[in-house]
């Protein structure tokens, strides 16, 4: 006699698979984690969602202090405002989702050991809100952008400027690849949580953040291909130059930054679904 069963549940041997229709049937408690994200963080602080505002703003008036001012750094004649908040806004939106994610499995081994959901749903939900908080600083940018145009200053928008979505979206991708890399060794090897902040402040000094890469290949041509290798470097650099139309944009190097997010993407999931098996056994 057969019998007909309403759920069937079996071992998924494929590393690389991705249960996109099961993550969509918890859309609900990934609103929820999106939710928290942006709004529990800044319950109980006093200026709340503007130190999204607050800490770009400030962060770019030290760095026209410091390295447009002290240090001399040339923008590549780009008012230092536009210059800087353009590679922050990028850079923090990467630095979020990286930092994040990486935490996902000690962060939220508490509630994993109990229930099941597609853990996926987590760092999804950090890339998600870290979306909504650089829209707001992209509006910041934005705005000083509209303000220096009116002033008088001559910036060259070009076609480059329909790749922003895309550029937006890998950063998106390389933060959450590397991030649930990060997170899958942590359970294993805790020590790598401390390397992560000093990493990422290191990391940003590797990419044209403060400087354009013409200084680096005027200054220290025999050091160009380190840059070059950042996958980051030619996202800031072709986002600053769709805006300005001053910069480097090359499509090779384009090319070379999106296919090295697309690998770490898959490396990060290959890992993160081998490892959220067993995780509660090392963790």
């Amino acid at each position: 006699m057969s019998k007909d069963w309403d759920i069937i549940i079996s071992n998924k041997s494929n590393l690389l698979s991705i249960d996109l229709g099961e993550v969509w049937r918890y859309r609900d408690l990934l609103t929820m984690y999106v939710k928290r994200d942006i709004i529990t963080f800044y319950k109980q602080t006093i200026l709340g969602p503007l130190w999204f505002i607050i800490q770009p703003l400030f962060t770019t008036i030290m760095f026209m202090f410091v390295f447009g001012g002290i240090a001399g750094i040339s923008t590549d004649g780009i008012p230092q405002a536009v210059f800087y908040l353009a590679g922050l806004v990028c850079w923090n939106y990467f630095q979020d989702c990286l930092s994040k994610c990486s935490d996902t499995f000690n962060a939220n081994q508490a509630i994993f050991g109990k229930v099941y959901f597609p853990r996926l749903v987590v760092p999804l939900s950090i890339v998600i809100s870290n979306l909504i908080k650089m829209a707001i600083q992209f509006t910041l940018f934005l705005s000083v952008y509209i303000y220096y145009f009116t002033t008088g200053v001559d910036f060259h928008l070009n076609a480059t400027i329909l790749l922003v979505p895309l550029l937006i979206m890998m950063l998106g991708c390389l933060g959450l690849g590397f991030g649930m890399i990060i997170s899958s060794m942590t359970t294993k090897y805790r020590d790598l949580r401390f390397m992560i902040t000093f990493g990422v402040q290191l990391w940003m000094y590797a990419t044209p953040v403060i400087y354009p890469l013409s200084v680096m290949k005027e200054t220290y041509p025999q050091y160009i291909w380190v840059l070059v290798a950042n996958p980051l470097t030619a996202i800031l650099e072709t986002f600053k130059y769709a805006f300005t139309g001053i910069g480097e944009f090359n499509w090779f190097y384009m090319g070379y930054s999106f296919a090295f997010t697309v690998i770490i993407l898959m490396l990060g999931i290959v890992i993160f679904n081998r490892v959220q098996r067993n995780f509660m056994d090392v963790i």
